[in-house]
């Protein structure tokens, strides 16, 4: 039995006729069924003791909660929940509707259930720290155990709708201000205060509120209508392909409008829809996939520690440079910024201020922390602070003999213990550090354009770099808010490898008949934040030719030579920069579209000598969609062949965060395993008969297709049965 089926609560109850019923399921007190059931137990008898008078509920640790435990769903296998006990019923009848109040005393995390539990007690009690949320959306489900309810009862319904629907939680100061705690003490007060505030309703020297009742927060009925249909709006303009966020709001609607009964009854329906959907499927995947990444076999199993990293260098002030200073200044690491003249050194660091700018008007720094930030910046022209620092990120443009002759530089001038990474996105690292000594510390640190905003990082190893260098990384990587995934040295490493035949696969069905502003819309629609000629207009046509070429000369069996964007650039055309691409730009940079985008389509068919297909000109939507990822699952599956890549749930994490493929659909590789192997291999099959190699499928896929083995079959899976359970028991037990 795992440490998960251990979880419990413990009840004390002191002289002053409290009982202190305390959860205990590290590391954030989740609600497995074990808690829930303990839980239930001692709370009961606090009820049917005399020399009880009131109740004050916390968590071990300094967290009151992180939510319901989806890992740990079951517990005991000898022991099930009790059906009354443990249900929606248990919050709404037993805590909140109890002749003895309770208050719950909040540290540290009140997430997800947590909270909803919270909220059921008379009363709340927190630290300023402390982080309070209903963050369920984000697994494709709403909260289950009335907190669709008690929310806007507590605060109103606009900021509970906007903490339910980007859930994004609160800290304790701003939570008190909304009303949803009633106040802010210092941890060590907690409890102290707690119990008193418990007392103080049990002699009604407090007002004993019953939140899924109150009433005063609440809009009037016209305005709320109003924002229910506000917030529709935006969600089906921004997530057009999701239902839950409008379920969500529904049943907040629902109870508003009939009464909280109603809504919980609501509530318990649809959280049993939408936990056995597609889209919970898939965003729990992903949930599980990225904390999966930093689980690397023979690397973070050897029982090795990470070293600390005090302090970073970056060499090169360019776009990318000087996001990386911004993510790590953010983080509060020194930093030493290099360049090679005083110019080029002021123009990086201005444009790390720039960055800092746009985040605090945006909200995500606060004005006063501009000056702190600023200071841990220091700017050089030479190597000789490099001594002092633990790690540098070589950002140059990218050119082997620029990278090469900084890497001998680095290897004379910093310690030995000193981690040499490059951020190239191309170039072979072994090459890079061909002339130095120290191939057991070089790395790849890539990062993803906006470095300081993009939340991933590809660590790329050698056969030489050591495994503490790489533990050392994904240490780094979390205290900069990134998630790390481990992959092999190659061309484009992971992401720019699976990806190169997405911009490819387009360009061919243009050639053949297909319309660019088509493609963009269909692959738009699917879930892509843009299509691959409007990604091709904001990389740059300069980058996007580099790249090509480098993935032809590297598989020149499986890539497309079209001559598009090439013709397109002779003419001045470069992309958004020059304000013409695939699309004409105004000085906002708006797209529109360009009548003039034909006659290239034309000259490029003539140079290529291809004809226009009738079955591609007409092509359904779900065909685009096809043509176009399906060459990338297969350009996956050879990565993950190879072992460039560890499993293929860290592919699905990388594409996701990477190249921001739709998060409802689980990620490349989950995406084509709902489809199935066979399917997707018959169809590139297909394709390959009529348009070439570039569709021939790999042997991996072939493999995998006959067996009728998923792409993931190697890697843990995801305990979906949990959600499952959650939706039965939503009448609820959370």
């Amino acid at each position: 039995m795992d440490s998960r089926s251990k979880g419990r609560t413990a009840v004390e109850v002191g002289a002053d006729g409290v009982a202190l019923i305390t959860i205990i399921n590290p590391p954030v007190n989740s609600l497995s069924f074990d808690v829930l059931y303990s839980l239930s137990e001692n709370y009961e008898e606090a009820l049917r003791r005399n020399d009880v008078k009131a109740i004050v509920i916390t968590g071990e640790k300094g967290k009151f909660s992180g939510g319901f435990d989806i890992t740990g769903l079951g517990g005991s296998q000898e022991r099930k929940p009790k059906p009354d006990s443990m249900s929606v019923d248990f919050l709404s009848d037993v805590v909140e509707g109890a002749k003895k109040p309770s208050v719950a005393a909040v540290d540290g995390l009140a997430l997800g259930g947590g909270l909803e539990l919270a909220m059921a007690c008379h009363a709340r009690i927190s630290t300023s720290s402390a982080q309070l949320g209903l963050p369920e959306l984000q697994l494709g489900i709403i909260p289950g155990l009335g907190g669709t309810q008690r929310l806007p009862r507590l605060i109103g319904l606009s900021k509970s709708l906007d903490m339910m629907l980007t859930s994004k939680p609160i800290k304790g100061e701003e939570a008190h201000a909304l009303g949803l705690v009633d106040a802010i003490v210092l941890p060590a007060e907690l409890i102290k205060t707690a119990r008193r505030w418990a007392l103080d309703i049990s002699e009604y020297r407090r007002p004993w509120v019953l939140s899924l009742y109150k009433t005063s927060k609440l809009e009037p009925l016209k305005e709320v209508r109003e924002i229910c249909k506000f917030a529709r709006a935006q969600v089906q303009k921004e997530a057009p392909n999701v239902k839950h966020p409008l379920i969500c709001i529904d049943v907040i609607e629902e109870g508003i409008i009939s009464g909280p009964r109603v809504g919980l009854r609501k509530e318990a329906e649809a959280s049993q829809v939408l936990s056995q959907s597609d889209t919970s499927k898939s965003l729990v995947h992903v949930f599980f996939a990225q904390r999966a990444t930093s689980k690397i076999p023979g690397i973070t199993d050897r029982g090795m520690m990470p070293r600390q990293v005090n302090k970073v260098a970056v060499v090169g002030g360019g776009l990318m440079g000087s996001g990386i200073v911004t993510a790590l200044i953010l983080n509060n690491f020194p930093v030493i910024l290099k360049e090679m003249n005083e110019n080029l050194l002021q123009t990086g660091i201005n444009r790390v201020k720039a960055n800092l700018k746009r985040q605090m008007a945006k909200g995500t720094i606060p004005l006063e922390k501009f000056d702190k930030t600023v200071s841990l910046l220091k700017g050089v022209l030479n190597y000789e602070s490099f001594k002092e620092v633990d790690l540098v990120i070589e950002a140059v443009v990218e050119n082997i003999v620029v990278k090469q002759q900084i890497f001998t530089d680095l290897e004379k001038y910093c310690g030995p213990h000193c981690i040499l990474a490059s951020n190239t996105s191309t170039i072979d690292l072994t090459l890079i550090g061909a002339k130095t000594q120290s191939h057991d510390r070089i790395v790849g640190a890539h990062f993803f354009s906006p470095a300081h905003i993009m939340p991933l990082l590809e660590i790329v190893q050698t056969p030489q770099t050591s495994p503490q260098v790489i533990l050392n990384l994904i240490s780094l990587a979390k205290k900069i808010k990134k998630t790390p995934v481990l992959v092999g040295n190659c061309t484009g490493f992971a992401v720019n490898r699976i990806f190169f035949p997405y911009t490819q696969a387009a360009t061919m069905l243009v050639e053949r008949g297909a319309h660019p502003y088509k493609i963009d819309q269909v692959v738009t629609k699917f879930g892509m934040p843009m299509g691959p000629f409007r990604l091709a207009d904001l990389v740059g046509f300069g980058v996007a030719i580099a790249t090509a070429k480098q993935f032809i000369n590297e598989f020149p069996d499986r890539t497309h030579r079209s001559m598009l964007i090439s013709i397109m650039q002779e003419d001045k055309r470069a992309g958004e920069s020059t304000r013409k691409g695939f699309y004409l730009y105004d000085e906002k940079r708006r797209a529109s579209p360009d009548p003039e985008l034909n006659k290239y389509i034309e000259k490029a068919r003539s140079i290529s000598g291809i004809a226009v297909d009738p079955k591609i000109q007409n092509l359904p939507e779900k065909d685009i969609i096809e043509m176009i990822f399906f060459p990338v699952v297969n350009e996956a599956c050879r990565v993950l062949s190879e072992g460039i890549a560890v499993k293929a749930s860290d592919l699905d994490i990388a594409s996701v965060l990477g190249m921001s493929f739709p998060a409802y659909r689980g990620g490349i590789m989950f995406w084509a395993d709902s489809l199935g192997t066979k399917y997707v291999c018959s169809r590139l099959e297909e394709w390959s008969k009529d348009y070439g190699g570039f569709f021939n499928p790999c042997n991996y896929l072939a493999q995998r297709a006959a067996q009728g083995i998923p792409l993931d079959a190697d890697t843990a899976s995801c305990p979906y049965d949990a959600l499952k359970t959650w939706g039965q028991y939503n009448r609820g037990c959370l």
